[in-house]
């Protein structure tokens, strides 16, 4: 009987050790999902690019480094069809059958580990004319969403604009203002954001704000 007990008793130290090893090798509980992810994301690269460095031409964005909530809310929002749903939301038509091929949440928990795991990119800037100074101005009503430094806030879903392709915030903030996103009624988050997108009247205010955000990026 004491051997057995004893027995027991070993085994459970030996698996609470295997475990505890376990942890400390990796510390990132989706480490061994990431490998798995890079076959999801072979759906993405012709778009978004191996690196997740977007392709203007596709109106793909870079999403490289992408917070991971982010990812998952828009990937959802797509399968809900409530991103791409507008008939003038070419861009995001494309991206539909993208995301449906995400067809749990264990998929896209995935896609969205691996895609926040990605190095940041630093996409090379595509506008001109804009005036920082005048964009700063603009930006004093973003900063509640998205931080004073433009790196986001989870606590108001609102995600990070530094270090974005600028010619993918003026479409983004053309869509809002124009209805095309932003208006589906089970929207939420994208409901709060067009009322912002109207306090810039013009595509020269919306290229300033770009431009002071394009600071915040260095």
């Amino acid at each position: 009987m004491m051997t057995k007990v004893h027995s027991g008793a070993v085994m459970g130290l030996a698996l609470m050790l295997s475990l505890v090893l376990t942890a400390c090798q990796d510390p990132n509980p989706d480490k061994a999902s990431l490998a798995y992810s890079v076959d999801l994301y072979d759906g993405c690269v012709q778009c978004h690019g191996e690196n997740g460095e977007g392709n203007q031409d596709l109106a793909a964005p870079a999403i490289a480094g992408l917070e991971r909530w982010y990812i998952k809310a828009q990937l959802r929002k797509f399968k809900k069809s409530q991103r791409g749903w507008h008939p003038d939301d070419t861009a995001g038509k494309r991206m539909l059958p993208m995301a449906m091929a995400m067809d749990t949440d264990e998929k896209v928990d995935i896609i969205a580990a691996y895609v926040a795991s990605l190095p940041r990119t630093k996409p090379a800037p595509t506008l001109e004319g804009g005036n920082p100074e005048t964009g700063k101005i603009y930006f004093a009503t973003c900063v509640q969403c998205h931080g004073a430094d433009a790196r986001g806030n989870i606590d108001e879903f609102g995600p990070a604009l530094a270090g974005a392709s600028d010619w993918y915030l003026l479409g983004e903030l053309q869509n809002f203002k124009a209805g095309i996103r932003g208006t589906h009624a089970d929207d939420v988050t994208g409901a709060k954001m067009r009322p912002f997108s109207m306090t810039l009247p013009t595509e020269q205010a919306m290229k300033d704000v770009i431009a002071y955000i394009g600071t915040l990026s260095e």
